[in-house]
């Protein structure tokens, strides 16, 4: 090493390294080495270019690319690195002994040397690069391109062009965005290079694509020239393969015009892209939608010339029309001519219009000034385009247009002189001035042959022959009526004299007559020459003795009415003979009636007389007797008084006896008659209009509430709320086994889901475990607190949801404010849980009331066509027909179909199959399995190749005969079980019914029945049939499943009521079922009987026996259970579409909602302690805690409100409360009469003693039963307290006018007697409702033990996969460690696939890129690569080598798209991906499947 330094004049460093290894130690060639890299260090420091460059020259340095020009580039680079290393070793030396230092701590090291080298040839060939491309020096460029330093492969000098042409537009781009000029790194200018290679290789290939184009093109095969079009090589826009022909004319007839060398690409793109848009405008035009032929005429890029915005509809209108014949014609496609021919005549036609619009404004013009001559010059103008114009009838043509203007303006002169007033600016149109204009001209013809003849008949009158007369008024012309020849002489005689009257009134010298034409235009006719004029000549006067029109129709008519009135007398004599004689005798027999009346009135005095008399005589003879008796009265009264005595004994005694010996007999009668009083009071009760207060007194007790009244309503309300409860939780439990279902079946399909299942599991059986504990912790929480806010917000969402519960129509408005995918959950969650799954009685009543309101609500503003209800899916029916099948627990559909489905499913020997080919090849199957040979027949073949075979009809035919039994067993069993059909159904079958009827007034009973069978067969039942299993209508084990022919037989059966259901034959693909057509038929006669008597149900009021008083005298108030979450969502959504739901500002809505204020979040409702606010899961918990149910009372805000007596319901309830008490203790005939009688004392006892039981009562009575404080109240006040109450709460209602004194207030005893009536009805449903809630209750937790079966099989199926996926592992040997990888082996990482958007187009893989070509997707790179979690992948994208976006991808994603049926997503927002091939190609490549 000395002696290699001593070569260079320099001394051995004192350090005893030298690159880490003892000095001593290095061999010969080290030593050379390291001396020329530490005389090159030495040179640096000397600062001598020439110097440095020696050293680097020097062959032992061995160096590489050093040039003599970068001489001083490199010794300033060397010496700054030489400067930083120094820099960086300075701290460290003091810490290391000298003879431990390294020399290459302080001087740079041949690699380091060669870095610098290497730096600097880059910079400057860079330079030359940059330098070469902004002077646009090809030759430089391409030098520059293949200097060493660059390290370029692929260079090649024919692209010269496009390298220059690239780094060009590429420095433009970059200086464009920093905002001054930049110099390209080696980096880039490799990437341009590249991309430029890549572009040359294109142009190639486009070139020779562009050949063979237009070589097809001279061939004159269309399809030929359009594959080769489409070619993605040539680069040109989107080719339509339907449009071949239209591309192979117009091309081929550019190629003649451009001569022998053919088409370029500049002018095959130009014309490919102007093509295709006429295409597709040609298919455009063919949907005959004027909106997409606008578009495509504005958006497309066919470069029309004289396109007007304004006409844009004409056009299209036109363009349609010019299709329509030009595809009559055989005219395959309209040309770019084509349409451009069609726009400049549709401009030239609106220019036309435009002119004759300016024409028709000339002609108001001149009628608004009033000058007839005016207005006759623009009738004359050329543009206005109006025929028959005659210049001498101005005049009249003038006057008809301003009547016709009068008449549009509707300014006419009424009978009482003034006008009417109108649209003043209106105007005449085209056709009412042509019409005008042909009205005027036969106006004036006319005229001329009516002043003709009545110039004429004039003549004639006066001539004085009555014949020639008579024959000059019958002469058309004149327009005369009635004309009689048998009046021909009266006529003569009378018009002369007229005549004559008439020629002393007028100028004798005068020629001209006037007319007054249609009584509203003056017609002056000149005598001597016969020819008239509109315009009043000069000078005008009126010849004398000439007789108008009117004056001549007068005179004749005048004379015709008198001769048909003599005419008519002489022809009815007789009558009139009759006439005369039926009035005399009309006048005797008056005369004879007024006699007889005169005697009636006398009747009394003469009756008077005769009485008088016969008194007289009678008084005589008792007057006569009484003195007898009178001298004798001691004897009289003594005997009398003997006789009584006997008498009286005799009967008393016999009397007696009798009783005695009839004792039994008596006490049955007196029972008998007891009852019978009993039943007659109950039915004077109930039947009578105006019942008595001495009846309803005797059953005012039934209105009070015994304990087993109130035991009764704690279990009704203990077993509703956990109806309600567990028909929510088997909802719950049902979607997360439907879930369950699907991630099974995803698991099935692919391996890597086996986490995602296992997870769903535990988390479904903790949701199960959680949701018992829901409620209890809810009533602990939040609202149901005691602090008198909460409790104020509590009795805020009570009255809410009861003015809900109450009024549908504000639910009804609100479901159809929303999406139908939210609607549909805000029935299935919100209203369901607020009308409590319809419970009872009231809550079914409400929620019928709901689908009734809404349901016609539906059918007003969304069904436009009856149809509509088959073809569509209405909310409404969805609802009802998912509530009625199953969602309280009430499978009426079991017991409907149950027997049935059951004698299907067993019966062994049962095989339906219609279909001939299926037939067919079981028959193959069955011939080869016997005879153990192969058969000769085919396979495959069709319906009609099947049908040929005698064995196929045959077994066809048994099918048949099988079907018709199964389809009659289940339709015998609908028909017959009508009454188990539930009766909301039927109601709204009904209601379904009736609102289309009165929609479509014109639709036939028919159509309506099938409606009617599509809700109640198809929508109902057919289901049900088809899938048994799912609907509850068979029991099945857990895992268990139907067989594929039992599911056939099934199907058949369904397919067939169907059928019969529509009245819908079978044909088409069903031909060979036309047998069964008649069969369908009379099933279909069956079915709407079924139908019509299935609609024929009463109304819910009379069903369910409910009024408006019914909540007034329940005992327990509505009750329903609801989520925080729900609360929120119910809230808000009032909120958002209250403008729709309520538009009225004075709604109790608004005053409800103005009460609650803003919507609330989960917290406030639930406290602010429910969740920690340092808790780090604190939104999760919050969320689920807003699952939490709570229990709401509901009540209304204006019922029974303590010391409010001005709600008249209010005071009208209060009132009869105290009434039943008063009447129970103080009887009386009626209310006025009690309530002024003072109560006696025992009466004031007994009604303490009742005051007293009642507290007693009510203090053992639970909250939620308890009455109001305010009835309770009234109800503990003194026996005349009550009765003063009552008569100051009478004086209210009577100036309400609800009742009145004067019937003694009846109408309260009335509807006192209905609470009676009513309260027994409750006691009689509350029962039935017990027994119903049980069976409910029994039926709900069969379904839940089924449910948890069904959770206990998916346990057991996942345990199983996990235990074989441990033992697959095990076999593998592969020992993980806690962080699951595998000990002693490297971690596997599968490689990355990289395909370009052109690979995976061919692959089917993606479908297009929205804004790029096909023929760019070669520049598009897509690069998939898993990442650590497994089924997850990394897609990225790259566009000419820049990568522009990534995306995650999932798996467990695409399979959940693949069941759903999607089989197109979007990736990037903007490529649109085959899910299934996508889907193929990762497990391809991934997994090995």
């Amino acid at each position: 090493m000395r002696s290699e330094l001593e070569k260079y004049g320099i001394q051995m460093p004192a350090f005893s390294k030298i690159g880490g290894i003892l000095a001593n130690e290095l061999s010969v060639d080290e030593a050379a080495l390291h001396a020329a890299v530490i005389a090159i260090n030495e040179a640096i420091d000397r600062g001598q270019t020439s110097v440095t460059m020696g050293a680097l020259n020097n062959p032992n340095a061995m160096l590489r690319n050093t040039q003599e020009a970068l001489a001083q580039d490199y010794q300033d680079t060397l010496s700054q690195a030489k400067a930083r290393k120094q820099d960086q070793s300075s701290g460290r030396r003091a810490s290391i002994a000298t003879e431990e230092r390294d020399v290459y701590e302080e001087l740079l090291t041949h690699q380091e040397i060669q870095g610098c080298i290497d730096f600097v040839n880059i910079q400057a060939a860079e330079r030359q690069v940059n330098q070469a491309v902004s002077t646009q020096d090809e030759s430089a460029l391409l030098a520059a391109l293949r200097l060493e330093a660059l390290a370029l492969l692929g260079v090649q000098e024919s692209n010269c062009r496009w390298y220059l042409e690239h780094f060009t537009t590429y420095c433009q781009h970059k200086s464009k965005d920093g905002g001054r000029a930049v110099m390209m790194d080696k980096e880039e200018i490799h990437r341009v290079v590249s991309s430029c290679n890549d572009f040359a290789e294109a142009e190639k290939r486009k070139l020779k694509a562009v050949a063979g184009i237009n070589t097809a093109i001279r061939l004159g095969n269309a399809v030929e020239t359009a594959e080769e079009l489409m070619n993605p090589e040539a680069q040109l826009p989107i080719v339509y393969q339907t449009a071949a022909n239209l591309y192979q004319t117009e091309l081929f007839s550019l190629q003649l015009q451009g001569g022998r060398s053919g088409l370029s690409h500049e002018e095959l793109s130009v014309a490919v892209e102007m093509l295709s848009a006429v295409a597709v405008l040609n298919e455009v035009l063919d949907t005959k939608d004027p909106q997409a032929v606008i578009e495509q005429l504005t958006d497309s890029p066919l470069g029309f010339t004289n396109m007007d915005q304004d006409n844009l509809n004409r056009y299209a209108d036109t363009l349609i029309k010019l299709r329509g014949e030009a595809l009559a014609k055989g005219q395959e496609f309209l040309t770019w001519n084509d349409v451009q021919k069609c726009i400049d005549t549709v401009n030239v036609q609106v220019h036309e219009e435009h002119e004759r619009v300016i024409a028709i404004a000339e002609i108001n013009e001149a009628l608004n000034s009033g000058d007839h001559q005016q207005t006759l010059a623009a009738l004359l103008l050329p543009t206005a385009k109006l025929a028959g114009v005659n210049p001498a009838t101005a005049k009249h043509y003038h006057d008809v247009l301003q009547y016709t203007k009068q008449l549009i303006c509707q300014i006419l002169p009424l009978d009482t002189g003034e006008m009417s007033s109108g649209d003043e600016s209106a105007v005449l149109w085209l056709d009412q001035i042509q019409e005008a204009i042909h009205t005027a001209n036969q106006d004036e013809e006319e005229a001329l042959k009516l002043a003709g003849a009545l110039a004429d008949l004039n003549v004639i009158v006066a001539e004085g022959d009555s014949q020639n007369t008579l024959q000059a008024l019958q002469v058309p012309r004149a327009g005369l009526r009635a004309v009689l020849p048998e009046c021909a002489d009266a006529y003569q005689a009378e018009l002369a004299q007229r005549q004559t009257n008439s020629a002393s009134k007028g100028a004798t010298d005068s020629v001209w007559v006037k007319h007054y034409i249609k009584d509203r235009y003056d017609y002056y006719y000149n005598l001597e020459t016969g020819q008239g004029t509109w315009e009043e000549p000069e000078g005008f006067e009126h010849k004398g003795g000439q007789l108008s029109k009117d004056e001549i129709q007068g005179v004749v008519s005048s004379l015709t009415a008198e001769y048909n009135r003599e005419q008519l007398w002489m022809a009815n004599e007789s009558l009139v003979t009759q006439l005369q004689a039926r009035i005399r005798g009309y006048l005797v027999r008056k005369k004879h009636a007024q006699r007889m009346e005169y005697l009636r009135q006398q009747e009394p005095h003469v009756v008077k007389l005769q009485a008088s008399w016969r008194g007289y005589k009678q008084k005589k003879m008792y007057k006569s007797r009484m003195n007898f008796l009178q001298k004798n009265v001691a004897s009289v009264v003594k005997i009398q008084a003997v006789v009584k005595m006997w008498k009286a004994k005799r009967k008393y005694n016999q009397r007696l006896r009798f009783f005695k010996d009839h004792e039994k007999e008596i006490v049955k009668i007196q029972a008998f008659l007891k009852a019978n009083k009993a039943r007659d009071d109950y039915r004077t009760l109930t039947g009578a209009k105006d019942p008595p207060l001495s009846v309803v007194r005797k059953f005012v007790h039934l209105l009070e509430q015994s304990a087993l009244d109130l035991q009764e309503e704690q279990e009704v309300t203990r077993l509703r709320e956990e109806v309600v409860t567990n028909i929510r939780s088997n909802q719950q439990m049902e979607k997360d086994l439907n879930l369950m279902d699907i991630k099974i079946g995803l698991l099935v399909k692919n391996r890597i889901t086996l986490q995602d299942v296992v997870s769903h599991n535990k988390k479904m059986n903790k949701k199960n475990k959680a949701s018992k504990e829901d409620l209890t912790t809810g009533d602990r929480l939040g609202i149901k607190g005691l602090s008198k806010g909460k409790r104020r917000k509590l009795e805020a969402y009570q009255h809410l949801f009861y003015l809900l519960q109450t009024n549908p129509p504000y639910l009804a408005k609100l479901i159809f404010q929303m999406p139908q995918n939210k609607s549909t959950k805000f029935m299935d969650t919100v209203v369901f849980t607020l009308y409590n799954y319809a419970s009872n009685q009231r809550e079914e009543y409400l929620l019928l009331k709901l689908f009734k309101t809404a349901l016609e609500e539906e059918i007003n503003s969304k069904v436009d066509q009856i149809q509509d209800i088959v073809t569509g899916n209405p909310t409404v029916i969805k609802m009802v027909v998912s509530f009625n099948r199953g969602a309280r627990g009430h499978n009426t559909l079991r017991q409907l179909l149950a027997p049935v489905v059951k004698d299907i499913i067993e019966d062994k020997s049962l095989g339906i199959n219609t279909n001939p080919v299926d037939v067919y090849k079981a028959w193959v199957n069955q011939l080869e399995t016997a005879t153990g040979e192969a058969s000769k027949l085919p396979y495959e073949v069709t319906p009609e190749q099947a049908m040929s075979h005698e064995e196929v009809r045959n077994r066809l035919e048994a099918s048949s005969l099988a079907l018709r039994s199964a389809t009659d067993k289940v339709l015998n069993s609908i028909v017959s079980s009508l009454d188990n059909i539930p009766y909301g159904m039927r109601y709204i079958a009904k209601v379904l019914k009736n609102s289309l009827h009165e929609k479509f007034p014109d639709a036939s009973e028919d159509e309506l029945m099938k409606i009617v069978g599509n809700l109640l067969y198809y929508r109902y039942m057919n289901p049900a049939i088809v899938a048994p299993d799912g609907f509850d209508i068979i029991d099945m084990s857990a895992g268990g499943q139907l067989h594929v022919d039992q599911r056939r037989n099934l199907g058949s059966v369904a397919k067939m009521l169907q059928h019969a259901a529509a009245n819908k034959l079978f044909e088409g693909e069903n031909a060979h079922m036309t047998s069964m057509n008649n069969y369908i038929s009379q099933t279909y006669e069956k079915f709407r009987e079924f139908f019509q008597s299935a609609c024929d149900v009463p109304e819910p009021e009379e069903k369910f026996n409910i009024d408006e008083y019914s909540d007034m005298v329940t005992l327990s108030k509505p009750i329903i259970y609801i989520s925080i979450d729900e609360i929120i969502n119910t809230h808000s959504l009032l909120l958002e579409h209250l403008e729709a739901i309520s538009p009225d500002y004075n709604d109790l809505l608004h005053e409800l909602l103005q009460d609650l204020g803003d919507v609330p979040d989960v917290e406030t409702l639930l406290g602010e302690g429910a969740v920690d606010p340092h808790d780090p899961n604190r939104e999760s918990a919050l969320s689920q805690l807003a699952k939490t149910e709570i229990s709401l009372t509901l009540t209304s805000k204006f019922e029974l409100l303590e010391g409010d007596d001005k709600d008249l319901k209010t005071l009208m309830t209060k009132t009869k409360k105290l009434i039943v008490d008063v009447v129970r203790i103080q009887h009386g005939d009626n209310l006025p009469k009690i309530l002024e009688t003072p109560a006696t004392l025992p009466q004031e006892s007994a009604h303490t003693k009742v005051v007293e039981r009642r507290a007693v009562q009510d203090a053992q009575t639970p909250e939620g039963l308890k009455s109001s404080p305010a009835v309770l109240e009234d109800s503990q006040l003194p026996l005349e307290q009550k009765k003063r109450k009552i008569l100051r709460n009478l004086r209210n209602l009577e100036q309400a006018g609800l009742v009145t004194a004067s019937n003694k207030y009846q109408d309260l005893i009335n509807d006192i007697s209905k609470d009676i009536r009513y309260q027994r009805r409750y006691r009689q449903r509350r029962k039935a409702e017990l027994v119903k809630l049980q069976q409910t209750l029994t039926a709900l937790n069969s379904k839940t033990a089924f449910y948890q079966d069904q959770m206990n099989y998916y346990d057991t199926y996942i345990k199983t996969c996990l235990d074989n996926l441990n033992r697959k592992n095990a076999r593998k040997s592969i020992k993980l460690d806690s962080k699951g990888e595998s000990k002693g082996s490297k971690k596997w990482k599968p490689q990355s696939l990289k395909y370009t958007a052109a690979r995976l187009h061919e692959k089917g893989v993606i479908l297009e890129i929205e804004g790029l070509q096909t023929n760019q997707f070669k520049n598009v790179m897509f690069d998939i690569s898993p990442s650590e979690e497994v089924g997850d992948f990394e897609v990225k994208a790259k566009f000419m080598g820049v990568e522009m976006e990534k995306v995650q991808l999932h798996f467990q994603d695409l399979l959940q798209l693949q069941y759903e049926g999607v089989a197109v997503m979007k990736m990037f927002d903007k490529a649109k991906v085959n899910v299934n091939l996508l889907i193929f190609l990762l497990n391809k490549k991934f997994y090995g499947k």
